[in-house]
Formats: C-alpha cells, sequence, structure tokens
C-alpha cells in the first residue's frame, strides 16, 4: 500500500460527527511527519464519496481554507449536517469531536 493509500484508510475510519487533525492522520497512517502529505492526498481525493477528506481538520481545529471540494463554507456545512458545532470563533472543539 502507497503513502496516499494509507491515509485515504485512516481518513475513511474517521466515523461520522467527529474529526481528525492532519497529524492525527499522519500518525495513524504510519508516520507522525506526513501532516503536509495528508494535506497533499486530500487535495487529490480520488472519491470524497467513500473518503470523508471534509472531516480533516488543522491542528486548531480550523477547516481548511482552500477546501478541495468548494470552498471552506462547504467543508464547514458537510460538518454541521454531521452534527458538528462550531465555536464562535469557527473551530471544532478538537477535546468534544476528535475522533
Amino acid at each position: 500500500m502507497n503513502t496516499f493509500e494509507k491515509i485515504y484508510e485512516v481518513v475513511k475510519s474517521i466515523p461520522k460527527g467527529k474529526v481528525a487533525t492532519y497529524g492525527q492522520v499522519a500518525l495513524l497512517a504510519g508516520n507522525p511527519r506526513w501532516a503536509r502529505v495528508v494535506g497533499y492526498a486530500l487535495h487529490v481525493n480520488p472519491d470524497p464519496g467513500t473518503i470523508p477528506c471534509h472531516r480533516v481538520v488543522n491542528r486548531e481545529g480550523r477547516v481548511a481554507p482552500g477546501f478541495a471540494f468548494g470552498g471552506e463554507g462547504v467543508q464547514r456545512q458537510l460538518l454541521e449536517a454531521e452534527g458538528i458545532v462550531f465555536e464562535p470563533d469557527g473551530k471544532v472543539d478538537l477535546k468534544k469531536y476528535s475522533m
């Protein structure tokens, strides 16, 4: 399994209504230094319907400003549709919603 495939398998394991950070995904995929690689992999996600890249946020709990599938507003909408509530500062409470 190549690096991107490992990343996609981890992202597929994030339950609905939960999020993971790029760093968490990197660690679970086998290398804690792959956080940027996770971003690259998600940007070229071959199957967004199966690989829920919208569930990956940054280490502060913020959505990606350039969400590859429609912008940051779309990522936030997808997460809210799964029951995730954003704080007034626009962050996801990682203690509450992290997988």
